[in-house]
Order: structure tokens, then C-alpha cells, then sequence
């Protein structure tokens, strides 16, 4: 192969598999016994295998520099290789041999041009290596240098759903982990009710929840949960901040925990709704709510059904709902709001301006709490909706709650069913709403109260008024009985009684022609005569009574003769021996009475 019409003197290189370790192989002299010129090649080292393991860079690229037999960088060869050229290797090592090497090679390159010229000949210039093109490098510094085969390490990712901190909570408090929660701690809505938790349970679970940010609403009903649980659940809250809607009903917290919900309720600007039914609290703890209700400007929604509210509870929470500018519901159903207690809850119902709904049904407000709902509906002005349902509400309380309906003009709906009103109740509720033209009620709840036909009617006249209205009650009022008749004999009996007659006497002066025989003419003309009233057919129950032979004449009982032959006395003792048998059936049948 020529190059340029001569031969090629360029080197050949071949490489090994090592890493940096390149064998230049010379072909031999010119024929003209001229050297060749000394050439710097550039050596990069290979790139790495898959199979083999990940290596670090060398701290420089070294320069080869291939010199003449019997330089200081020559290696000689084997003996007797005397046609063979040298096989010459040059590295830099430091900064000194680089700059030494590519002094060399300046000069090198200088001769060779030299020559060429004077052999009328051009060679192809190469170009030198330099200390700039070929930084050094500190190999003990992992920051210095940078490639393509380092594995970059990814960033950490911001846990948003608490499962590390999660499981490592669990860790450190020996529970086991709930696997419903770790697969549903990312949803928006987590319901964990009924599953048990208690205190130590529920610690873990806050600690996740203090970082995570996916879960809106949270249902921790029925999980015993405690005071400890409870006070884990308000330490959370102090710190998650994406938490809405919260159910803590049926924990059994204690009016010990009641504190920390109160400042939990004054201080979280994100929790709306909140569920405290069943959890035992009684009047102490009403005060810490009354103070939370008096503060919060974000609650939205509070039940606190089924406690143990009294009537010293219902004293501290009025004042506090006619405060409230934020809660739209309440409810305070289930518990013992009487007395003092309930007319302090609705004077705060009737000065409130903001609440839509409230629920105050199965609290025994009786007449005194009737009328106190009844001047609260004539005052309030935004209540929408009034539960007061088994309220130990009569006839007369609903007629006072009757008297605020007709001059109230927002409330839709009302359910006042299971009181003791009875129709009397219904009558004067739908009376009141047809008195007031600008009512605008929907919906009328009467439950379990029977009814009877004038409240029908009436309600048919409101109906003409309001088209659009509802109304449910417990049904008709089944038909009263007609008064059982007193039989005939009795009467008969009672007048002779009455008078101190005997029987034959009586009827002695029926017998007009002295026949000891009675017709039926008579005995009906002597009754007139007697005065006694009776109706055509109880005169024909009583003749069939006393004329047991049918013939037309009742036979009075003759002195000396057998009694039994008298039908008079006949009919007599058979109708008294029924009335004794009846009334030795009602005495086995009554019950005994209740004994002390």
C-alpha cells in the first residue's frame, strides 16, 4: 500500500482486551536509511464491556510518542530481530512528561518537514497534543470528572399518602399494621369504622396522616378509641391541613378528651364537618363546646346526638348557638335538654342568623320548651328546618308552637311526629299555617299520630292554599264503638231497686182486670205509666224475655202457689243467672292490681 507515491510509513496499532494498553507494532526503516518522523498518537481508552463491572476513569489521557532505536523511550526487542522495528510506549504520568513529550514531537515534526521539503516531497502535518487539549485530573476526587457510565442517583420522593411514616409508626408501637388502610390511604374518602383500632392503633395511624395529603373525609366511627385515641386524633389535626369532613362518633372519648376537641374546633381552618355522636359526654364537657360554638367561624356541620346533655348543658350551649356565624346544622338529638335547658336553647335559636337546620328531637321539651319553640319561631328568621320529634309535646304545646308557625315565613319543613298531640295537635298545627298567607312550608311530619275526619278536612283546606305541601301522619283514627245498650231487664231491675218495689208489686199494677195474667198491651201501657223509657225493640227483647211459653200473657206469681210456674219469675232469675256468670268471667279475667 503506497501513501502519497512512496509506501505507507505510517504504524500499524493493534489493541488488547486490557483497559488502556495499546501495542504499537513499527514496520521497518525506509530503504533510503532515513528516519521516520516521530508521531504522537492519541489513545482513548476502550469502552467497557456489559459483562464487565463498572470502572473508574484514569486521571489523564496519555500520548504516545513512538522515537527512534536507541532513545531513552525505546524498548529493545529480542535478539537477533534485527529487521523488526522497537515497539515503543510512552504515558504521562505527570504534567512534566507530557510537556517534555509534546516538546519532542514539535521537534519531530519540524525535522520531518525539513526533509520532505528537501526531497521535493510533501507530507501531511499532523497535528500535537498539547497540556491544554488534555486537563489533569485529581483521580482521588469523585467530583472532578464526569461521565456517561456513572448511574445517576434519582431524587427522593415527597411521600403524599404517610405509608413509610405509617409502617414505621407501627413498628416502634408494636401494632400490626391495617392492610385496609395502606390500600386505601390515597382515596379521598377513607372510611375506617369498625375496624378496632383503640389508642395504640389509632397513634399510628395519625402519625401517617399528620404528612398525607390525598385523604378529604374520615370516618373513625366505632373504634374505641378513648381518651389517648382522641387526643392522638387532635394532635394530628393540628397539623394536617387538608382534612374536611371528620366522624368520631361512637369512640367513647369522655368528657376528658372535650378540651382538646374545643381547641381543635377554634384552631383547624379546614375541618366543616364534624361527627361527636355517642361519646359520652356529659354537662362539664358542654361547656368546652359552648366556648368552641361561640368561636369558630368554620364549622359548618356539629352532632352531638346521643349524649348526656342535661338541663345545665342546655343553659351553657344557648348563649353560645345565638352567637354562632358559621354552623348551618346542628344537632343535639338524643340527649336530656329539659326544663330551663330547653327554653335556653331555643331563646339561642331564636336570636341565631345563621343556622338553616337543627335538630332537637328525643329530649323531653314538654310545654315549657313548646312555648319557648314557639316565640323562637316567631323571631328567627333563616331556620329552614325543625326536628323535634318525641319531644313529650301535648295538644296544648303544639297549639303554642301553632302560634309562632303563623307568623313565621322560612321554615320548609317540620317533623313533630310521636307526641303525645293527638289529632287535637295536627288540627291546630294546620289551622296556624292556613292563618298565615306568606308560609312557605313544605313538609309536614306527623308520625305515629292518629288522626281523625275534622283533620282531614282541615288539611283539604290547606292543601287549597298550598298545593305543593306534604304531610304525613299515622292514620285514621278507627271508628269508635257504639256504647254497648243496657239490657232491658236491667233497666227493670234498677227501678225496682231504685224504688224499693217488690217484683210481683210492680207488675201488680200492670194487671189491670186482676187475672194474674199480664198481656202485652198491659205491660206495655204500665211501662209508660211507670215512666220508663224503652225503645220498640227493647220492649221486644223483654216480652220475649218474661213470655217464655209465647201465648201472648205474662203470668204473675200467685201466694201459695209453686214459684217456678211464674214465667214472670222465671225470666227474672234466668237473666240474673247470666249476669252472674258474665261477671265472674270479667273478675277472673281482671288483672290483680300492682301491690307496694
Amino acid at each position: 500500500m503506497e501513501c502519497n507515491g512512496r509506501e505507507c510509513g505510517h504504524k500499524i496499532r493493534k489493541k488488547s482486551k486490557g483497559f488502556n494498553k495499546d501495542i504499537i507494532q513499527e514496520e521497518p526503516e525506509d530503504e533510503s536509511g532515513e528516519e521516520m518522523p516521530e508521531v504522537n498518537v492519541l489513545v482513548l481508552p476502550e469502552k467497557p464491556s456489559t459483562s464487565q463491572s463498572r470502572y473508574r476513569p484514569v486521571s489523564g489521557i496519555s500520548s504516545l510518542s513512538l522515537s527512534r532505536p536507541g532513545s531513552s523511550y525505546s524498548r529493545p526487542g529480542t535478539a537477533g530481530s534485527k529487521g523488526l522495528g522497537r515497539k515503543t510506549v510512552s504515558r504521562a504520568s505527570s504534567r512534566k512528561s507530557r510537556l517534555s513529550s509534546a516538546n519532542q514531537g514539535d521537534k519531530g515534526q519540524s525535522s520531518d518537514s525539513e526533509s520532505d521539503n528537501e526531497d521535493g516531497r510533501t507530507r501531511p502535518r499532523r497535528r500535537t497534543m498539547s497540556d491544554a487539549d488534555f486537563p489533569t485530573v485529581d483521580i482521588s476526587d469523585d467530583k472532578a470528572f464526569d461521565t456517561d457510565l456513572e448511574v445517576e442517583e434519582l431524587p427522593s420522593v415527597y411521600d403524599h399518602t404517610g405509608k413509610t411514616a405509617y409502617t414505621e409508626g407501627c413498628k416502634k408501637l408494636g401494632v400490626v399494621p391495617a392492610s385496609y388502610f395502606l390500600r386505601h390511604m390515597h382515596d379521598r374518602k377513607l372510611s375506617l369504622k369498625h375496624h378496632g383500632l383503640g389508642a395504640t392503633g389509632m397513634k399510628a395511624v395519625a402519625v401517617s396522616l399528620v404528612s398525607n395529603t390525598e385523604v378529604l373525609q374520615l370516618d373513625l366511627s366505632d373504634n374505641w378509641l378513648g381518651l389517648k385515641g382522641g387526643t392522638a386524633v387532635c394532635d394530628m389535626l393540628r397539623e394536617n391541613c387538608f382534612i374536611t369532613h371528620l366522624d368520631l362518633s361512637e369512640n367513647r372519648l369522655g368528657p376528658g378528651c372535650a378540651p382538646h376537641l374545643s381547641q381543635i374546633i377554634q384552631q383547624n381552618v379546614t375541618v366543616t364537618h364534624l361527627i361527636l355522636k355517642g361519646n359520652d359526654f356529659e354537662d362539664t364537657a358542654a361547656v368546652h363546646f359552648a366556648e368552641a360554638i361561640h368561636n369558630t367561624n368554620r364549622l359548618e356541620y356539629l352532632d352531638l346526638s346521643h349524649n348526656h346533655f342535661g338541663e345545665k348543658a342546655g343553659v351553657a350551649l344557648g348563649p353560645a348557638i345565638s352567637e354562632n356565624l358559621s354552623i348551618k346544622e346542628l344537632d343535639l338529638s338524643w340527649n336530656c335538654l329539659r326544663r330551663k335547658g330547653a327554653v335556653a336553647v331555643a331563646l339561642g335559636i331564636k336570636q341565631n342568623v345563621f343556622m338553616k337546620r337543627i335538630n332537637l328531637s328525643w329530649n323531653g321539651f314538654g310545654l315549657e320548651g313548646s312555648f319557648a319553640l314557639g316565640d323562637a319561631l316567631k323571631g328567627n328568621s333563616v331556620l329552614e328546618e325543625l326536628y323535634i320529634v318525641n319531644n313529650r309535646i301535648t295538644t296544648e304545646g303544639a297549639v303554642l308552637i301553632g302560634k309562632g308557625l303563623s307568623v313565621n315565613e322560612t321554615l320548609k319543613v317540620l317533623k313533630m311526629g310521636k307526641n303525645p298531640m293527638q289529632t287535637g295537635g295536627c288540627y291546630g298545627i294546620c289551622a296556624a299555617i292556613l292563618r298565615n298567607p306568606n308560609c312557605v312550608i313544605k313538609h309536614l311530619d306527623f308520625s305515629d299520630v292518629l288522626v281523625n275526619q275534622d283533620f282531614k278536612d282541615m288539611f283539604k283546606e290547606v292543601q287549597q292554599q298550598m298545593p305543593d305541601l306534604q304531610m304525613l301522619h299515622g292514620g285514621m283514627e278507627p271508628p269508635q264503638k257504639p256504647k254497648s245498650r243496657l239490657h232491658p231487664m236491667l233497666k227493670l231491675s234498677n227501678f225496682i231497686e231504685k224504688n224499693n218495689l217488690r217484683l210481683v208489686d210492680f207488675f201488680d199494677k200492670f194487671d189491670k182486670d186482676r187475672s194474674m195474667m199480664v198481656s202485652h198491651e198491659e205491660f206495655v201501657q204500665g211501662l209508660e205509666e211507670t215512666g220508663i223509657h224503652l225503645t220498640q225493640d227493647e220492649i221486644k227483647l223483654l216480652l220475649d224475655e218474661l213470655d217464655k211459653d209465647q201465648d201472648g200473657e205474662i203470668r204473675i206469681p200467685v201466694p201459695n202457689v209453686i214459684p217456678h210456674r211464674s214465667e214472670l219469675v222465671l225470666g227474672h232469675q234466668s237473666f240474673q243467672e247470666r249476669t252472674g256468670k258474665i261477671n265472674a268471667i270479667l273478675t277472673v279475667t281482671q288483672p290483680r292490681p300492682l301491690t307496694t
